[in-house]
C-alpha cells in the first residue's frame, strides 16, 4: 500500500522486509528512508544507524503503532526526521517525503555552494568517488558548519593535511588564518615553544617575544598532525588550551587567551595508546568530538586511476609536456599494485613517471613500482631467527655449535655419507668426523 501510494506521488521505491535487506538496499544511496520501528528480523533504530553511517544526512522517517510514540521520539533523539503513526494517511505520507526531499536538496546545495566558495578561495580539490571517501567528506561538512574539535584518522600519506585545509575552508573561519605543524617533525625540546611561543630570555638565545603557532592561529584554524607523537607534558597544555582557550608562553606567567578551531591527525592507534599510558585518556576523548576516517587508497581502488589521470594532467601541464596517457598495461600494474604510501605515492610516482616517459604513452616500465608483484624480495636478515639471549658466552656456544652442525650435515650430504670425503671436506680427521655426526645426532 505504502508503495503504491509513493510511486503515485512519482517516487521510486525500493522495498526491504529485514534489516538484512535494508542493509543491501542502503547501498543504493536513497533519498528518504521510510522505516518500521518493529520488524520480523532486525528493528528500525539498526537501520536508522545504518543509513546514518552510509550518508549522515539521509533524511529518516519511522512508522510506529499509537503505544510506540515515545520510541518514535527516542528514535528522533538519535536522528530520524520524523515519524508517522500507523495506519499511515497516504497523503501525510507524500506531504512528509516531499518534505524530506526538500531538506535533502537544500543540505546538499549548501554543501556544492560552499565548496564551490572554497574552491575559490584555493582549496585543494579531494579527488574520488568511492563511498567511503563520500562517507568521509559527508562528515567532514557537516563538521564544517560547528567549531567541534576534529580527529582525522588515517595512515600516511592518505591526505590527512588536505582533508584539514578543506575543513578549514568550508568553515566560517575560512577568512582566518589555516596554522599546520607536525608535532612528530619538531624536537621536543623546540615544539613547547613553537605551539606556545616565548618571552624574551626563556632560555639561551631567546632574544625577544615569540608567538606560537596557536597565537598565530588566532580566529582561524590550527592543525595539529601527527599529535599521537606528542610527548605528555605538552598533552596537558594542549588539554588545557582545548577546555578554556588559554595558556602561558614559555618563560612567561600571564594567561594569553585564543580563539582557535583545533583539527588534530594521526596514523596511530591512540586508543591503543590511551591504554599503554602514552596518551592521555582525557586528550583523546575531548579530541575526537568529532572523528572522521580517511580511507587508505587501497580500500578504493576504483579511484587509482581517476587519481592518476588528474595527476598526470597536472605535472604534464606543469612540466609544460605534451598530454600523455596511461597504457592498458599499466593500469593493470597500477590496479594490482597494494600503494603502501596510499595518495601520495601514488602523486610522487605519477611526477617521475610524466619525467621519464618520452612519448606520450606510459608504460608500467615507467612506473617504477617499488613493491610491485612479481618483483624479487629484499634477502631476509639472515641474523633474524638466531637466538642471542643470554650472556656472550652462551650465545657463542649456541651459535658456533649451530653452525658447526649445519657445515657437518652439508658436507656429509654432500659426500652421499662417505666419511672419508666428508672428512677431507671439512679438513678433519676422519674419527673427529663421526664424533661430530654422533654430537649432533646425524649419523644413521
Amino acid at each position: 500500500m505504502l508503495r503504491h501510494a509513493l510511486e503515485r506521488g512519482g517516487h521510486r521505491v525500493i522495498e526491504a522486509r529485514s534489516l538484512l535487506e535494508a542493509q543491501a538496499a542502503l547501498q543504493d544511496r536513497p533519498a528518504v528512508v521510510l522505516t518500521d520501528l518493529r520488524l520480523e528480523q532486525g528493528d528500525g533504530l539498526a537501520v536508522l544507524r545504518e543509513a546514518k553511517d552510509i550518508d549522515p544526512d539521509v533524511p529518516v522517517i519511522v512508522m510506529t503503532a499509537y503505544g510506540g510514540v515515545e520510541d518514535a521520539v527516542s528514535a528522533m533523539k538519535q536522528g530520524a526526521m520524523d515519524f508517522l503513526a500507523k495506519p499511515v494517511d497516504p497523503d501525510h505520507l507524500l506531504l512528509l517525503v516531499g518534505r524530506a526531499i526538500d531538506q535533502r536538496r537544500l543540505v546538499k546545495e549548501n554543501m556544492l555552494l560552499k565548496e564551490e566558495l572554497a574552491l575559490k578561495r584555493g582549496a585543494p580539490k579531494i579527488i574520488g568517488e568511492d563511498p567511503r571517501l563520500d562517507a568521509a567528506l559527508h562528515k567532514l561538512q557537516r563538521a564544517a558548519s560547528s567549531d567541534a574539535t576534529v580527529l582525522l584518522l588515517g595512515e600516511s600519506g592518505t591526505g590527512k593535511e588536505l582533508f584539514a585545509r578543506t575543513l578549514h575552508l568550508l568553515s566560517a573561519r575560512a577568512d582566518g588564518p589555516f596554522v599546520a605543524i607536525n608535532c612528530a617533525a619538531i624536537p621536543e625540546a623546540l615544539l613547547e615553544s613553537d605551539l606556545f611561543g616565548h618571552e624574551k630570555g626563556a632560555f639561551t638565545g631567546a632574544v625577544g617575544r615569540k608567538l606560537g603557532r596557536f597565537e598565530v592561529a588566532h580566529g582561524g584554524t590550527l592543525f595539529l598532525d601527527e599529535i599521537g607523537d606528542l610527548a605528555l607534558a605538552l598533552q596537558a597544555k594542549i588539554l588545557r588550551v582545548l577546555e578554556d582557550r588559554t595558556f602561558e608562553r614559555l618563560g612567561g606567567t600571564a594567561s594569553t587567551q585564543v580563539d582557535v578551531r583545533v583539527v588534530a591527525a594521526t596514523n596511530r592507534k591512540l586508543r591503543d595508546a590511551v591504554e599503554a599510558k602514552r596518551f592521555r585518556e582525557d586528550l583523546y576523548f575531548r579530541l575526537s568530538v568529532f572523528p572522521v576516517e580517511i580511507p587508505r587508497l587501497a580500500d578504493r581502488s576504483g579511484d587509482i586511476v581517476l587519481l592518476a589521470r588528474y595527476f598526470i594532467e597536472r605535472y604534464c601541464r606543469d612540466l609544460k609536456k605534451p598530454p600523455m596517457t596511461l597504457s592498458s598495461s599499466a593500469v593493470d600494474a597500477m590496479r594490482a599494485y597494494e600503494w603502501p604510501g596510499n595518495v601520495r605515492e601514488l602523486q610522487n610516482c605519477m611526477e617521475r613517471a610524466v619525467l621519464l616517459t618520452d612519448g606520450v604513452l606510459i608504460q608500467p616500465s615507467n612506473l617504477n613500482l617499488t613493491f610491485a608483484p612479481g618483483r624479487v624480495a629484499a634477502a631476509p636478515d639472515p641474523w633474524a631467527d638466531i637466538d642471542l639471549s643470554g650472556t656472550l658466552a652462551e650465545m657463542s656456544r649456541r651459535v658456533h655449535a649451530e653452525a658447526e652442525r649445519r657445515k657437518v650435515a652439508s658436507a656429509w650430504h654432500e659426500a652421499n655419507g662417505s666419511l672419508d670425503r666428508a672428512a677431507a671436506a671439512l679438513g678433519v680427521t676422519v674419527s673427529v668426523l663421526a664424533a661430530k655426526l654422533r654430537a649432533h645426532d646425524l649419523a644413521s
